[in-house]
Protein backbone atom coordinates (compact mmCIF):
# COMPACT_ATOMS: atom_id res chain seq x y z
CA UNK A 1 0.00 0.00 0.00
CA UNK A 2 1.12 3.66 -0.39
CA UNK A 3 1.88 3.64 3.57
CA UNK A 4 5.12 1.97 2.38
CA UNK A 5 6.20 4.13 -0.17
CA UNK A 6 8.46 7.01 -0.58
CA UNK A 7 6.21 10.52 -0.54
CA UNK A 8 7.74 13.49 -1.20
CA UNK A 9 6.55 16.91 -1.99
CA UNK A 10 8.86 19.19 -4.28
CA UNK A 11 9.16 21.77 -6.51
CA UNK A 12 8.30 20.65 -10.33
CA UNK A 13 10.95 21.07 -12.42
CA UNK A 14 11.40 21.68 -16.22
CA UNK A 15 11.81 17.54 -16.87
CA UNK A 16 8.49 17.06 -14.87
CA UNK A 17 6.53 19.03 -18.08
CA UNK A 18 6.21 15.99 -19.96
CA UNK A 19 4.59 13.86 -17.34
CA UNK A 20 2.83 16.61 -15.98
CA UNK A 21 1.12 17.40 -18.88
CA UNK A 22 0.03 13.61 -19.20
CA UNK A 23 -1.86 13.50 -16.08
CA UNK A 24 -3.17 16.85 -16.59
CA UNK A 25 -4.82 15.00 -19.90
CA UNK A 26 -5.41 12.19 -17.96
CA UNK A 27 -7.42 14.55 -15.33
CA UNK A 28 -9.53 16.52 -18.20
CA UNK A 29 -10.41 12.94 -19.57
CA UNK A 30 -11.31 11.66 -15.95
CA UNK A 31 -13.71 14.45 -15.25
CA UNK A 32 -15.33 14.47 -18.81
CA UNK A 33 -16.25 11.09 -18.18
CA UNK A 34 -17.66 11.91 -14.85
CA UNK A 35 -19.84 14.60 -16.79
CA UNK A 36 -17.95 17.56 -14.88
CA UNK A 37 -17.86 20.75 -16.95
CA UNK A 38 -14.38 21.61 -15.33
CA UNK A 39 -11.33 21.67 -17.93
CA UNK A 40 -13.59 20.50 -20.53
CA UNK A 41 -12.29 24.16 -22.61
CA UNK A 42 -8.82 24.09 -23.69
CA UNK A 43 -8.00 25.06 -20.36
CA UNK A 44 -5.06 24.45 -18.40
CA UNK A 45 -2.93 23.58 -21.37
CA UNK A 46 0.73 22.96 -21.61
CA UNK A 47 1.31 26.54 -21.38
CA UNK A 48 -0.21 26.82 -18.66
CA UNK A 49 1.80 23.76 -17.19
CA UNK A 50 5.10 25.51 -18.36
CA UNK A 51 4.21 28.80 -17.15
CA UNK A 52 3.52 27.32 -13.48
CA UNK A 53 7.06 25.67 -13.40
CA UNK A 54 8.87 28.86 -14.63
CA UNK A 55 7.00 30.80 -12.29
CA UNK A 56 7.71 28.38 -9.41
CA UNK A 57 4.08 27.47 -8.68
CA UNK A 58 4.07 23.95 -10.20
CA UNK A 59 4.91 21.31 -7.21
CA UNK A 60 4.49 17.90 -7.43
CA UNK A 61 3.93 15.08 -5.00
CA UNK A 62 5.71 11.76 -6.35
CA UNK A 63 5.56 8.02 -4.95
CA UNK A 64 9.07 6.56 -5.09
CA UNK A 65 10.37 9.12 -7.21
CA UNK A 66 7.34 9.13 -9.84
CA UNK A 67 5.65 11.90 -10.18
CA UNK A 68 1.81 10.89 -8.88
CA UNK A 69 0.05 14.68 -8.53
CA UNK A 70 0.46 18.08 -9.87
CA UNK A 71 -0.61 20.98 -8.08
CA UNK A 72 -0.21 24.94 -8.60
CA UNK A 73 0.35 26.92 -5.47
CA UNK A 74 0.17 30.91 -5.75
CA UNK A 75 0.77 33.12 -3.34
CA UNK A 76 -1.63 36.09 -2.27
CA UNK A 77 -2.57 36.05 -6.12
CA UNK A 78 -5.79 35.48 -7.77
CA UNK A 79 -7.79 38.30 -9.02
CA UNK A 80 -10.88 36.62 -9.09
CA UNK A 81 -11.07 36.14 -5.91
CA UNK A 82 -11.25 39.37 -4.99
CA UNK A 83 -14.87 39.74 -5.93
CA UNK A 84 -16.31 36.56 -4.39
CA UNK A 85 -19.79 35.92 -3.95
CA UNK A 86 -19.88 35.48 0.01
CA UNK A 87 -17.03 36.31 2.11
CA UNK A 88 -13.55 34.68 2.95
CA UNK A 89 -12.80 33.67 6.48
CA UNK A 90 -9.93 35.77 6.46
CA UNK A 91 -8.46 38.83 4.33
CA UNK A 92 -4.49 38.58 4.89
CA UNK A 93 -2.16 36.21 2.87
CA UNK A 94 -2.93 33.32 1.74
CA UNK A 95 -2.11 30.11 -1.08
CA UNK A 96 -4.20 29.26 -4.07
CA UNK A 97 -4.44 26.08 -4.28
CA UNK A 98 -5.25 25.49 -8.47
CA UNK A 99 -5.16 22.41 -11.08
CA UNK A 100 -4.69 19.40 -8.87
CA UNK A 101 -4.16 16.37 -11.54
CA UNK A 102 -3.73 12.65 -10.09
CA UNK A 103 -2.24 10.25 -12.05
CA UNK A 104 -4.21 7.82 -13.30
CA UNK A 105 -1.48 4.78 -12.21
CA UNK A 106 -2.27 6.77 -8.41
CA UNK A 107 -5.99 7.55 -8.42
CA UNK A 108 -8.08 5.99 -5.78
CA UNK A 109 -5.30 5.71 -3.27
CA UNK A 110 -5.49 8.34 -1.13
CA UNK A 111 -2.97 10.71 -2.16
CA UNK A 112 -5.18 13.61 -3.14
CA UNK A 113 -5.95 13.79 0.34
CA UNK A 114 -2.34 13.50 1.22
CA UNK A 115 -1.58 16.17 -0.82
CA UNK A 116 -3.44 18.95 1.26
CA UNK A 117 -1.57 17.99 4.56
CA UNK A 118 1.73 18.57 2.05
CA UNK A 119 0.13 21.75 1.17
CA UNK A 120 -0.67 23.00 4.57
CA UNK A 121 2.32 22.10 6.12
CA UNK A 122 4.35 23.82 3.37
CA UNK A 123 2.04 26.96 3.44
CA UNK A 124 2.76 27.00 7.50
CA UNK A 125 6.56 26.88 6.91
CA UNK A 126 5.82 29.94 4.68
CA UNK A 127 4.18 31.93 7.38
CA UNK A 128 0.94 31.76 5.78
CA UNK A 129 -2.21 30.92 7.90
CA UNK A 130 -4.91 30.84 4.67
CA UNK A 131 -5.32 27.80 2.19
CA UNK A 132 -8.07 29.12 -0.68
CA UNK A 133 -9.25 26.95 -3.36
CA UNK A 134 -12.02 26.61 -5.57
CA UNK A 135 -13.80 23.98 -7.59
CA UNK A 136 -16.56 23.59 -9.81
CA UNK A 137 -19.95 22.57 -8.57
CA UNK A 138 -19.82 19.10 -10.27
CA UNK A 139 -16.26 18.25 -9.02
CA UNK A 140 -17.45 15.68 -7.01
CA UNK A 141 -14.26 14.13 -5.80
CA UNK A 142 -12.65 17.33 -5.06
CA UNK A 143 -15.70 18.73 -3.02
CA UNK A 144 -15.46 15.31 -0.94
CA UNK A 145 -11.91 15.82 -0.62
CA UNK A 146 -12.50 19.40 0.76
CA UNK A 147 -15.35 18.64 3.38
CA UNK A 148 -12.76 15.79 4.91
CA UNK A 149 -10.06 17.79 5.15
CA UNK A 150 -12.51 20.72 6.95
CA UNK A 151 -12.64 23.48 4.15
CA UNK A 152 -15.44 25.71 4.58
CA UNK A 153 -17.44 27.13 1.51
CA UNK A 154 -17.29 30.72 1.46
CA UNK A 155 -18.86 31.61 -1.49
CA UNK A 156 -19.02 31.67 -5.27
CA UNK A 157 -16.03 33.04 -7.41
CA UNK A 158 -16.20 33.84 -11.16
CA UNK A 159 -13.18 32.55 -13.83
CA UNK A 160 -12.69 31.91 -17.28
CA UNK A 161 -14.16 28.44 -16.86
CA UNK A 162 -17.01 30.16 -15.12
CA UNK A 163 -19.30 29.87 -11.44
CA UNK A 164 -16.94 28.43 -9.13
CA UNK A 165 -17.42 27.56 -5.34
CA UNK A 166 -14.91 28.67 -2.85
CA UNK A 167 -13.26 27.75 0.13
CA UNK A 168 -10.97 28.33 2.55
CA UNK A 169 -8.94 27.06 5.44
CA UNK A 170 -7.55 28.46 8.07
CA UNK A 171 -4.24 26.95 9.54
CA UNK A 172 -3.54 26.87 13.11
Amino acid sequence: MIDKNEIQFKKAESSDINIIWEIIQQSVERRRIDGSQQWQNGYPNLQTIENDVAKGFGYVLTVNHEVAIYVALIFNDEPAYSTIEGEWLTNGEFVVVHRVAVSEKFAGQGLAKKLFDYIEDFTKSQNVLSVKVDTNYDNLAMLKILESKGYTYCGEVFLAGGVRKAFEKVLI
